[in-house]
């Protein structure tokens, strides 16, 4: 297991409510059925508004999320690598926040 699948799953799994699953055929965090948090080549993803969304897409290497790589990235979804893993738990919790008050 790689040193991003650890931290990933050791910041989901310290979430209280949130429920291990996944997303296009990879492993995802989910509250109250919807995606919050996932793991794609390496990175965190997280599904964020507001200042969050715009603070990480500000960080040295993150990216809109697109999975399909084709240009058609997924709204509100931010990829981080894992240079910045110290900060994958504050935009999890943002993440989960997020989704369980519009879920």
């Amino acid at each position: 297991m790689s040193e991003s699948e650890k931290r990933y799953l050791e910041i989901g799994r310290s979430i209280k409510g949130a429920e291990e699953s996944q997303m296009f055929g990879k492993p995802c965090f989910k509250v109250k059925g919807k995606a919050f948090m996932s793991l794609f080549n390496g990175c965190c993803v997280f599904k964020l508004q507001g200042d969050q969304h715009a603070d990480a897409l500000s960080l040295d290497g993150a990216a809109a999320f697109d999975p399909s790589g084709k240009g058609r990235a997924m709204k509100e979804w931010v990829q981080l690598p894992v240079a910045y893993a110290k900060k994958w738990p504050g935009f999890a919790k943002a993440a989960f926040n997020y989704v369980a008050a519009s879920a």
